[in-house]
């Protein structure tokens, strides 16, 4: 890897995208339905970080019938559903000047795919251990 990339800054998803943690999962849908990547920051009124909402959190809590000829009244109802209800809450989050090394180190222990990149409590980017393998293999 180059010398010059080896902060979180220099690597990190610097356009995100949030979700109110009162949206309703149907909000979610229309998100992950529409875009390429899996985490939502889940933020508050004040736009303080609250919690990430997953990809794989979202599907495990819709009914596996929506969508199907078995689904009923009940399943669609599983899209009203508040974002907070969800979530991973309190996520761990990473500075912009933390290394990519410790980066790796933080999801690997915690068992996590992303970290929200937070400077000063300012929501500025995420990383996602995606985002750190392609760092590591531009190598090259």
């Amino acid at each position: 890897m180059p010398a010059a990339i080896t902060l979180v800054s220099h690597i990190m998803t610097k356009r995100i995208v949030t979700i109110s943690i009162d949206d309703r999962l149907s909000v979610a849908k229309h998100i992950f339905d529409n875009v390429s990547f899996h985490h939502l920051l889940a933020i508050d009124e004040d736009d303080n970080l609250q919690g990430i909402l997953s990809h794989r959190d979202f599907l495990k809590a819709l009914s596996p019938n929506l969508g199907t000829a078995a689904e009923l009244i009940r399943d669609t109802e599983t899209l009203n559903k508040r974002v907070h209800q969800v979530m991973s809450h309190n996520p761990i989050t990473v500075a912009p000047h933390t290394t990519l090394k410790q980066a790796c180190e933080i999801i690997l222990e915690h068992g996590i795919g992303s970290l929200p990149v937070l400077d000063n409590g300012t929501l500025v980017g995420i990383i996602t251990w995606k985002d750190l393998l392609r760092a590591y293999s531009d190598n090259d």
